[in-house]
């Protein structure tokens, strides 16, 4: 735990008691706060009581007492309209902050120069914190992970001289972190998600903007329209940049990922940092682009050399992300639970020939058309959910596909498929582009379920 003892003696008041919000709470209580706790569901205010935290409905409450409301990042602060939390600290004169501006503030108290890593995007995120965090450790640091990784921030050690903390922050962390200030920033990509939460692609991007425009050094994906605007923006003001590009876009000092290897290019020249090929973790353009970003990051802090090449090929990935779970006869399952969206999906679909697509669940805003230049990869689809008629209509006869409902049908049907493909390598892919409340309560329960269907098809396959 992070004790947040920069809040010392102060009010406040914490609204959502998940993961985060339940750390967030101890946290200002270890550190001193006077705290108290909320959330509409019965079942953690008693986790909370248990806890020895005090309970406030609210709704009720005189919200001059308090001076700052923390609030968890599922919670909405502005769009589709804030929630009735908000409105009351806002009318109250109370500031509206998150657990990861708690840990800059108590980082800043404790030791502001340890080395402390924020990783953003709309994809890909997951998967470069987690490789930036592997490298730091290969190369002998003592590294914290967490943040929308998984790990509460303010549940990891405290900042210490020598300690890097290398956090995943969603646009909702974001937005609740003002003085967000990592000593590298990470902006991988933006493109169309949660914009039932911001409203705009425009507010949505600036938000994401923020993380790296208060970072000491700023590593900047510029393959997207909204990210290269952003790079030039920076550089044009004097701030350092490191840019990144999976597409040949370097213009600036940077890291690029090209045919199947890292390159740096800086005053010195180009030159090759490390080949990824054979590397089954970092397969596909999209992790070139994750990849080139966690070096970019450790290179904005003057780490690089051999080490960094032996690292990356010792890492071993993230499940529900291009997850290879084994084969069944010729056939490679993949996990990509973790695929929500079309353009997740579509770095999946990318990565791979001769798929047996397993998709669907419940569909977000602008469906799969975005991914039909690459229908002709696909053999056979699986459909599932709520998003099995729309998906159908979408793809029309540009594969055939099988109505199976649940992944309990659809992925024996896509082995049985795969194994009698004339392919020498097919795969069964789970990437549903899709989110996974129809039936599951996240994509974490989602991959889980596949690998679980997956592990007792492959064992069947061997007797």
């Amino acid at each position: 735990m992070i004790p947040v003892f920069a809040f010392a003696g102060k009010r406040v008041a914490v609204f959502g008691l998940g993961g985060s919000g339940f750390s967030t709470a101890q946290a200002l209580v270890a550190g001193g706060a006077d705290v108290r706790v909320w959330d509409d569901n019965e079942h953690a205010r008693e986790k909370a009581r248990a806890a020895g935290l005090r309970i406030d409905n609210f709704a009720g409450a005189d919200w001059s007492w308090f001076e700052t409301l923390v609030l968890s990042p599922g919670v909405p602060l502005t769009h589709p309209a804030p929630h009735w939390s908000v409105v009351k600290a806002r009318e109250a004169g109370v500031e509206v902050v998150g657990d990861i501006e708690l840990f800059c503030r108590e980082r800043r108290r404790l030791a502001p120069d340890a080395p402390f890593v924020a990783i953003t995007g709309t994809n890909g995120k997951s998967t470069t914190t987690a490789l930036t965090a592997h490298l730091f450790r290969e190369l002998g640091f003592d590294v914290e992970v967490g943040g929308n990784i998984g790990t509460p921030i303010l549940a990891l050690a405290p900042p210490a001289p020598g300690r890097v903390h290398v956090v995943e922050c969603s646009s909702y962390q974001i937005d609740l972190a003002p003085t967000l200030d990592p000593t590298v920033g990470v902006l991988l990509n933006v493109t169309p998600d949660h914009l039932d939460r911001h409203g705009t692609m425009e507010n949505y991007a600036a938000i994401k903007e923020r993380l790296v425009a208060g970072a000491e050094h700023a590593v900047v994906g510029v393959d997207d329209a909204f990210c290269a605007a952003v790079a030039r923006r920076l550089e044009e003001s004097g701030r350092d940049v490191v840019e990144i590009s999976a597409a040949g876009r370097l213009e600036g000092r940077g890291v690029s990922y090209e045919d199947g290897a890292l390159y740096r290019l800086d005053e010195h020249g180009r030159g090759l940092i490390a080949d990824l090929s054979g590397i089954g973790s970092l397969r596909g353009t999209h992790n070139g682009q994750n990849a080139a970003a966690a070096v970019a990051a450790l290179r904005a802090v003057g780490l690089e050399g051999v080490g960094v090449a032996r690292a990356l090929a010792s890492f071993a990935g993230l499940a529900h992300r291009m997850e290879e779970v084994g084969r069944a006869g010729k056939a490679l399952l993949v996990n990509d639970s973790k695929a929500t969206n079309a353009d997740a999906a579509e770095k999946a679909l990318l990565s791979f020939r001769d798929i047996y697509w397993i998709l669907g669940g419940r569909p977000k805003a602008g469906g799969i058309a975005p991914l039909r230049p690459l229908f002709p990869r696909v053999a056979k689809g699986y459909l599932i959910g709520e998003a099995a008629d729309a998906f159908a209509q979408e793809i029309g006869d540009a594969f055939p596909v099988a109505r199976c409902e649940t992944l309990e049908k659809a992925v024996p049907a896509a082995v049985a498929d795969a194994q009698k493909s004339a392919a020498s390598e097919p795969v069964v892919l789970l990437s549903p582009a899709c989110a996974s409340f129809d039936q599951f309560p996240d994509f974490e329960k989602r991959g889980d379920r596949f690998r679980e269907i997956a592990l007792s098809l492959i064992a069947g396959s061997k007797r």
